[in-house]
């Protein structure tokens, strides 16, 4: 079975799907794989690495995807919309797998369907122990964790850490991280290794022991309601809860020096969760890193993919974090992307078999029609 891995083009992407080391398994499993030339320059993988493996490497993109059985990408293929048709260049019944986020690329999510490719989002896959080393969410999610906290402290204007000098002590920050999933959790560590005084929040009571895990103060209010919605995510709250929850945020953030917002709902859309006037009673020279702005932005204030001022508070609202970090990303991500690939190999060739829970969770369209549910429904709304 042949392999496609195009450039990706989307503005701001740097990632390549599949990095050398990870061609190199496959090939040993029997694969044929092609790369667009050029795809892993700005992740720092040179053609030459992937030319050295016996990869087929290309200038012609249409014709590269029209010659794989199975395509692997970083992000969703472009569509009618760009000059890189890439759905359209697939051949019928092709197997597309990547980070697709249905929800938030309906238009190309029709078109593979239209199309009649198989597409599995590595997004949709469970979050189960068997599929761990397959879920590039979680290992997106865990750098942009890492590098949201590194920002606010490059943007800061007081240390991190506590420090005792000939000049007298000086007190550490405080630092304020709302959700505690990867990113959260990522977050919490990254700022402690720093030397911060650190408290967190969910809204699923459950995750307190693995924010005190990390080395954090839990802070929370008790819910009428659960707010697991299954998967390691949260649901939305009910109006009493999120009144409470509104409350408690406003009084850590007025307190805090960062504050760090990682907040989705099933995994794609961000909360509202810092108010307007939330902000304007933060310290002045406070940092927001809100990192839920590809999701729409966890504060009222962000602008996703810019940094704004709101009296003396700085509002940082990064898109895109994980290609920020192109090399290790792309890395960990093609890691992901070849666990899945090999755990449905046979001789040399990608099975489909939607009995196994796996596929069944992460495949979003096949034989023409849109197998996820929430994505089926999101389109049959916009009609």
């Amino acid at each position: 079975m042949r392999i496609a891995v195009p450039r990706e083009t989307a503005p701001g992407e740097r990632r390549v799907a599949l990095v050398p080391e990870s061609c190199k398994k496959l090939i040993q499993a029997g694969y044929q794989i092609a790369v667009e030339a050029g795809a892993g320059d700005a992740a720092g993988f040179a053609d030459a690495e992937y030319r050295q493996l016996g990869v087929d490497l290309q200038t012609d993109a249409a014709a590269l995807l029209g010659s794989a059985e199975l395509v692997l990408k970083v992000t969703a293929p472009a569509g009618r919309e760009s000059q890189r048709d890439e759905v359209q260049w697939m051949r019928p019944g092709a197997i597309y797998v990547g980070s697709l986020m249905p929800l938030r690329n309906l238009d190309a999510t029709r078109a593979l369907a239209a199309r009649h490719v198989t597409a599995f989002a590595t997004d949709a896959i469970p979050r189960t122990t068997r599929a761990q080393s397959m879920d590039t969410l979680s290992s997106m999610a865990n750098i942009s964790g890492y590098k949201g906290v590194l920002l606010a402290a490059v943007e800061l204007d007081r240390y991190f850490p506590m420090l005792m000098t000939a000049a007298g002590m000086v007190r550490p920050a405080k630092v304020f991280v709302i959700g505690a999933g990867v990113a959260g959790l990522q977050a919490i560590a990254t700022a402690k290794r720093l030397g911060a005084n650190v408290v967190a929040t969910d809204v699923r009571p459950e995750v307190k022991e693995q924010i005190e895990s990390v080395g954090a103060k839990y802070v929370g209010i008790e819910l009428k309601d659960s707010a697991a919605a299954g998967g390691g995510y949260a649901r939305e709250l009910s109006e009493d809860d999120r009144r409470r929850q509104s409350q408690l945020l406003a009084e850590e953030c007025a307190q805090s020096d960062v504050v760090i917002t990682t907040a989705l709902i099933g995994g794609v859309f961000a909360p509202r969760l810092i108010a307007a006037d939330t902000v304007s009673k933060m310290k002045p020279g406070s940092i927001i890193v809100d990192l839920a702005a590809d999701g729409g932005g966890n504060c009222e204030l962000s602008k996703p993919g810019q940094t704004v001022r709101s009296g003396d508070v700085t509002i940082l609202a990064p898109l895109n974090v994980p290609s920020t970090m192109a090399y290790h990303a792309s890395l960990l991500f093609s890691r992901n992307l070849t666990a899945f690939v090999l755990a449905f190999t046979k001789d040399g060739a990608f099975q489909l078999d939607f009995n196994d829970d796996i596929q069944q969770g992460a495949v979003i369209t096949h034989d023409g029609d849109v197998k996820h549910a929430r994505t089926r429904e999101a389109l049959q709304k916009r009609q």
